[in-house]
């Protein structure tokens, strides 16, 4: 069911790209689905988890019963951990909306892209060190596993769920990184021209 809302985001999503703005490449359209798709997770189903994390055990919908799956990889999605927790309101209320703004600004083509793609970026990447941090630490320093001892809860929900949120931000973050590195040299280099006439 998750993935058929998921399929049908980005369906939607890629679909509006091309109608709207058929020039836009194809490196542009898939930051556009990436950032929808995040800002999508981050702001409803995160916001579900912020907004019901005291009733988390006994819900019964969809995304309650999505959220008790998961906690076989994290308990503390089910104790509402006052790290979880507070990690997850800034996602909700900070880097879903950004994520937003990104996408948006990606598909007008906005030089503001690069500064917020960047913001968002970074807070993913220290977001997923610290989710994993303090979860690793408080295994094997204080023996509190918060993960079921199936491979499957620890590598595939624990691990490679997370595990994007580093890896696509970290090519997005090296790419904005290079475009404004690119930028400032060309403006050091009109003004060092300027100066010398």
């Amino acid at each position: 069911m998750a993935g058929t809302g998921a399929a049908a985001l980005l369906g939607t999503t890629f679909t509006l790209i091309r109608l709207v703005r058929p020039s836009l490449s194809k490196k542009d359209r898939i930051g556009i689905l990436w950032f929808v798709l995040s800002g999508t997770l981050h702001c409803f189903f995160e916001g579900y988890f912020m907004i019901n994390h005291g009733r988390m055990a006994s819900a019964q919908d969809l995304f309650g019963q999505l959220w008790k799956e998961y906690a076989l990889s994290d308990s503390r999605y089910m104790t509402a951990d006052t790290l979880v927790l507070c990690m997850e309101t800034m996602t909700v209320l900070l880097w879903g909306p950004l994520c937003f703004l990104v996408a948006y600004l990606i598909f007008t083509q906005s030089s503001l892209r690069h500064p917020f793609q960047l913001t968002v970026c970074m807070s993913h990447l220290y977001g997923d060190t610290l989710y994993y941090a303090t979860s690793l630490f408080d295994h094997y320093v204080h023996g509190r596993p918060y993960c079921r001892p199936e491979p499957f809860y620890f590598w595939v929900y624990y691990f490679l769920m997370n595990f994007i949120w580093i890896v696509v931000p970290l090519y997005y973050f090296v790419h904005s990184t290079r475009i404004i590195s690119a930028a400032m040299k060309r403006l050091e280099a009109l003004d060092t021209r300027h100066k010398a006439r």
